[in-house]
This record gives C-alpha cells, structure tokens and sequence, in this order.
C-alpha cells in the first residue's frame, strides 16, 4: 500500500488512481495491459480539451506506449485505437518497448555484459600515444 501512495514508477499513485475513477471514463487497454482513461468533461483541461491517461501495467515507462496509443494521448488523433484503428503497413515491425537495463536488451559481441571477449583491432585503428 506504501508503494501506491509514494511511488510513481510501480505503477499509478493513490491520488491518480482515485482520480481517475472520479473524472475519467475507460476507453481501452493496449496489448501490454496499460489502460487509457479520457476525462468526462474539460473542468480540469489546460487548453479546453479533455485530459488523457495511460495508467501503466507495471513499472511506469513511456516506450510502453504504443504509436497508435501515443497518437491519441497527444491528441493527434481524435479517435482511440479501439475505434478507429491505425491501418498496419507491411514493412511495419510490432511495436516493443524500450528493454535497455533489462535481461532482454542487445548485448553485442565483446559486451562486458555478454561475458565475451572483444574481437582484436584491425588494420585500419592506429592507438592513440601520448608523446
């Protein structure tokens, strides 16, 4: 219970999560479980539009976020991906989140975090030396 009231990055605090439920409607849940809310009415709007939501499924990262859903929380679209679903290009790859600091993350050849060795310079690098 502590975590929800201190901390953000676990996921929502007490206090979004209470507002949310008073002055946000659902309008959908993506395929990694993060939820989208839409403000009823536009009491608590910057610029006269309704505020936007994301209540993340898990610890808080915005590359979780994918474009369709990023496109309708920053009002590009007026629409939800549950109603008007962006069309999918063929050349489009699925949308993954960042994993950097995670143990899916590229490690490549010579990674001190892969464990391997580097391979050896080749002909063409020349070390620095001081004179």
């Amino acid at each position: 219970m502590l975590d929800k009231i201190f901390t953000w990055w676990n996921g929502a605090t007490l206090g979004t999560l209470l507002t949310v439920k008073r002055r946000g409607v659902f309008v959908g849940q993506d395929e990694f479980g993060n939820r989208y809310y839409e403000a009823k009415d536009t009491k608590c709007s910057y610029d006269g539009r309704k505020r936007r939501w994301v209540l993340f499924n898990g610890y808080a990262e915005a590359s979780k976020v994918s474009p369709d859903w990023h496109g309708w929380l920053h009002y590009t679209f007026s629409e939800p991906p549950t109603r008007a679903p962006l069309p999918r290009r063929s050349w489009e790859k699925e949308h993954l989140p960042n994993l950097s600091g995670t143990p899916y993350a590229w490690r490549p050849k010579g990674s001190l975090a892969r464990g391997g060795k580097r391979a050896a310079a080749t002909g063409d690098y020349e070390a620095w030396k001081p004179e």
